[in-house]
Order: C-alpha cells, then sequence, then structure tokens
C-alpha cells in the first residue's frame, strides 16, 4: 500500500485534489464497515480514514461521538479494528489513515502500537489531541514503522505554532476548519481560505482540510481554494447510522461519487 505522502505526491502532480471520507469503525458493525471501506475505495476515495471507537472523544462533534459510543458498547476494540484493517487493506487502492486519541496508544505502548498498526496495513496515523510537545516519540517510532503522521492545525493556532506543527507532519498538515469539534456545517468560513494561504507560504507540505465539511458545493470551495485534500466525516458517518444497511451502503456510494465529481470539475 502506498504510504500517504506518496498519494498525496501523485495526486498534485496530476492537479488533482484528494478525496478523504471518514467512517467509525464498527457502526453500525465491522462487516458493514469492511463493505464501506471497498464502496468508498470504489467510488472516489483517494485516502481514507477508519475511526477507532474511544470513550472520551473531545475533538469529535455529536454525529461521530455517537457512533463511537455504539460500536463501543457493541464491544469494539482496537485489536477487532486492526483486524479489519489487516483482512481489508490489501484488497484497497486508497491508503488507510486511522484515526485515534493519544491514551490508546500509550496504553500500548508508542513502539508497540506503531509496529502494531504497520503490520495491519495502516499508512498514516492522526492524533487529535497530541500535544505538539510530546510529538518527537510518536514521530520517531512512526518513522520506523513506515507510518506517516498527520498533524493537525487549528484555526487559533499562532503562526508561530503552526510554522513548527507544519514541519513536523508527515502525510499532510491537516488543517481544522472550524474552531470547535468536527461535525456538518452549512457553510465553510471565508478565513479557511487565508488560513490555507498562510500554511502555503509556510510549507510545501499537502494541506487537507476538515472538520465541517458536509456537501459537494463545499468540497469544491475548498480546492478552489488552493487545499490538496478534502475530509469528510459527519456526513459520511451519520449516512451509515441509518436503519436499512443495504440502503445506507448504497447511499455512501453515491455521496462519495458526487464529492469526488465536485473535487474533478
Amino acid at each position: 500500500m502506498a504510504r500517504v505522502a506518496e498519494r498525496f505526491q501523485t495526486l498534485r502532480s496530476r492537479g488533482e485534489c484528494a478525496l478523504i471520507p471518514f467512517i467509525t469503525a464498527g457502526d453500525p458493525d465491522l462487516e458493514t464497515t469492511a463493505a464501506a471501506l471497498h464502496i468508498l475505495d470504489r467510488e472516489g476515495a483517494d485516502l481514507i480514514e477508519l475511526g477507532v471507537p474511544y470513550s472520551d472523544p473531545l475533538a469529535d462533534g455529536p454525529v461521530i461521538q455517537a457512533a463511537a459510543t455504539r460500536a463501543l458498547q457493541r464491544g469494539i476494540t482496537l485489536d477487532q479494528v486492526l483486524t479489519l484493517v489487516k483482512t481489508v487493506s490489501p484488497q484497497l487502492q486508497a491508503p488507510l489513515i486511522l484515526f485515534t486519541y493519544y491514551n490508546p496508544i500509550l496504553n500500548r505502548g508508542i513502539e508497540a502500537f506503531m509496529a502494531d498498526i504497520a503490520a495491519a496495513g495502516v499508512a498514516g496515523l492522526v492524533v487529535p489531541d497530541l500535544p505538539l510537545e510530546e510529538v518527537d516519540a510518536l514521530l520517531q517510532a512512526a518513522t520506523q514503522a513506515g507510518i506517516d503522521v498527520t498533524l493537525l492545525v487549528a484555526p487559533t493556532s499562532p503562526m508561530e505554532r503552526i510554522q513548527a506543527i507544519a514541519t513536523q507532519a508527515q502525510g499532510f498538515v491537516y488543517l481544522v476548519s472550524v474552531t470547535g469539534v468536527t461535525g456538518m456545517r452549512q457553510e465553510i468560513q471565508s478565513r479557511v481560505k487565508d488560513l490555507l494561504d498562510n500554511l502555503k507560504q509556510t510549507t510545501d507540505k499537502a494541506i487537507g482540510v476538515g472538520f465541517g465539511v458536509s456537501g459537494p458545493d463545499q468540497a469544491a470551495q475548498l480546492k478552489a481554494w488552493g487545499a490538496d485534500g478534502v475530509i469528510v466525516g459527519s456526513a459520511f458517518v451519520k449516512r451509515l447510522a441509518a436503519d436499512d444497511t443495504q440502503a445506507a451502503l448504497q447511499e455512501v456510494g453515491q455521496f462519495c461519487q458526487s464529492l469526488k465529481a465536485a473535487l474533478q470539475n
């Protein structure tokens, strides 16, 4: 499987903006998660974020929090998620990016965690609550394991901190488009364009924008503003939570197609 940075290099060389869907592992169940990964891969996803259910997801909005809670109530564990990834990842073209919080990594041990996710076929990692001051040990273990760690830039971050984050980020720089948690918004704030412009003056690494993207028009707007990738989470998770699983999977595929089409125009 291609590394995250390599996939972005390929897309940028073709002048393309990456579509990065996010779904929560184990909601409504692991079988549906596996089916959704295949559908997203087939319908245009360039990379895919897979969220590991966690009991205190501080960065996530109500839709993703509810999905994580349902998955945990069904007993979904990190080991089950990695078993799923190990089964599915060889069949996917899109690199898989694991989205998890810092505490589960510390509980397993940083080096052991990186070795385990690499063995499962994970290509990248996002840790939304990773303190910049503690990033060195994580990056060192990730580099040894061949995992690209993406670091997040908040819209309220001072430029000095943004520069430090951009310097250390590996796969891409994750620009959070809103202040607060994830979730669908009706429109993207215009200051995201200024944030993108500032980041592009700071780094030549790819920049993905997430938190709040809910439809094709917003995705197209972010591409026009210069984003190298667009991350869409709650809108996918909400569709997968429907009672009719087959209908939900079909809608996820159609939504993925519409987003990809918007990024290609």
